[in-house]
């Protein structure tokens, strides 16, 4: 959420470096160099200047690793403590260039960056705050620093921006398309939260984020659920999931919020089930097209109940109570189906089990003992959406040939109203037709003769094709 940082260290000695070198570039006369700014719904421009790389701070309130940060959850309580110190600016800079979806993986996205810098030099300017923190610009700070370049080509704010305007320039300049480094996913849905929370409404969100309200209110149940599931995967105070480990299932978690608004007014314990199920497949690492195997019919034949190991099975056993009591009015309401109970619990082992392993303050044995729980979770799953996806098939091959001969009646059908118009206008190429005619009875007799076989009580269609056909055939 939007919060103010207090100034930099020598950040009045800063800012009259930045006020000496705006009047210097002003009182050369000549073309300026300027950057334009969105803000507030209109343009601003505001000076380039050329200010040393070491008195410049990266941005602890930047989107784009808004959610990296939690990757280390003690450094990043130190950054908010100290956001312009030594620490928690190398925490920043190891941010700013590793990879989104896994910090601790440096990003080939910024080495591109920092190649093309090298070879080409800084052709956009960055943007800075007069007190020198930059605003736009801090991943080329960073990949600069590495270059060993000493200085850095800025735009500089307005002294009378707050932290809202600065926040509210950076994400205007960062959703324009021809940024080099795209916000990470779940950057994206921060950035959006953030904008609700400072009043906007969703049809001026979705236009700022050049999407579609659905897809932002969309964006918002995915964030919800995501935050939920990372409280949840702290059960008794211990190790939690973080954002960032959430970053590469954009797509799962997309198909899964469709598929849950589908089923929701249809059976809402149906939709809890699956919900649980599909999270704890995306948490597992299944695939996109493993996940949506986790459909309604994988939940209708129980695939995963015949999958799971005893320990697992029982996950709500003792989880489910006849009744919820609410505090204040004396009534009692009947609890969670024990489906969705059992689905919810068995999540909530996975979830915590993914959160000791993901996280470095766990001992190794604990970290084996999630590991273990996590492998077996994996194999059941695997084993029913392999099950499922098997049945799957075999129904496809059952209902192909029926299916290709609805689609023949209907090209019949077609045929027909074709036939009377060409009659009508007296156009119909009867020799062609006469062909086609010839080709319908050869494929009709092979379609009997394959229908004759195998099949010792035909139903009334297929004995009237086999009857069609013996007439034919005695002629």
């Amino acid at each position: 959420m939007l919060r103010d940082f207090p100034p930099p260290p020598r950040a009045d000695e800063f800012s009259q470096l930045i006020k000496k070198r705006l009047e210097e570039v002003r009182a050369s006369g000549g073309t300026r160099e300027t950057v334009t700014v969105d803000w507030n719904g209109q343009q601003i421009h505001v000076d380039v200047v050329d200010l040393p790389l070491s008195g410049l701070y990266l941005n602890p309130g930047t989107h784009r690793i808004r959610a990296q940060r939690t990757h280390r959850p003690d450094q990043d309580r130190n950054l908010d403590k100290d956001p312009f110190g030594e620490a928690g600016q190398e925490y920043l800079t190891g941010l700013l260039k590793a990879r989104p979806s896994n910090p601790d993986i440096r990003d080939p996205d910024f080495d591109k960056l920092k190649e093309d810098l090298n070879q080409f030099g800084q052709n956009d300017p960055g943007l800075v705050t007069h007190h020198g923190v930059l605003v736009n610009g801090n991943t080329r700070a960073v990949a600069l620093r590495e270059l060993g370049k000493q200085s850095m080509r800025v735009g500089v704010l307005p002294p009378s921006f707050t932290q809202a305007d600065v926040d509210a320039v950076e994400l205007a300049l960062q959703l324009r398309q021809d940024q080099r480094r795209d916000y990470s996913y779940i950057n994206r849905l921060l950035a959006m939260e953030e904008q609700a929370a400072l009043g906007r409404t969703p049809e001026q969100i979705a236009k700022e984020f050049r999407i579609r309200t659905a897809t932002y209110h969309q964006e918002r149940w995915i964030l919800s659920v995501i935050k939920e599931l990372n409280d949840r995967s702290a059960s008794g105070g211990g190790v939690a999931l973080r954002l960032v480990d959430w970053e590469g299932a954009q797509e799962r978690l997309k198909e899964l919020q469709r598929l849950y608004v589908k089923l929701e007014n249809l059976d809402r314990d149906q939709a809890e089930i699956l919900k649980e199920w599909r999270l704890a497949a995306i948490l597992l690492d299944f695939s996109k097209t493993d996940v949506r195997h986790i459909d309604e019919m994988f939940l209708e034949e129980g695939y995963l109940g015949k999958a799971l190991p005893g320990e697992l099975a029982d996950s709500g056993a003792d989880s489910q109570a006849e009744s919820v009591s609410i505090p204040g009015l004396g009534l009692d309401v009947p609890a969670a189906p024990s489906a969705v109970s059992a689905a919810r619990a068995l999540n909530d082992r996975i979830l915590r089990a993914s959160a000791a392993v993901r996280n470095a303050a766990v001992t190794d044995s604990e970290k084996a003992q999630a590991q273990a729980l996590l492998d077996g979770a994996k194999d059941a799953f695997d084993r029913a959406i392999d099950g499922h996806g098997r049945d799957a098939r075999v129904r496809k091959r059952k209902q192909l040939a029926p299916a290709r001969l609805a689609d023949a009646c209907a090209n019949i059908d077609q045929c027909v109203v074709e036939l009377v118009q060409a009659r009508t206008s007296n156009s119909l190429d009867e020799e062609a037709f006469d062909e086609a005619v010839q080709k319908l009875q050869g494929s009709l007799r092979k379609l009997a003769q394959q229908a004759g076989r195998g099949m010792p009580n035909p139903g009334d269609g297929v004995s009237w094709l086999l009857a069609a056909a013996t007439v034919e055939g005695n002629r």
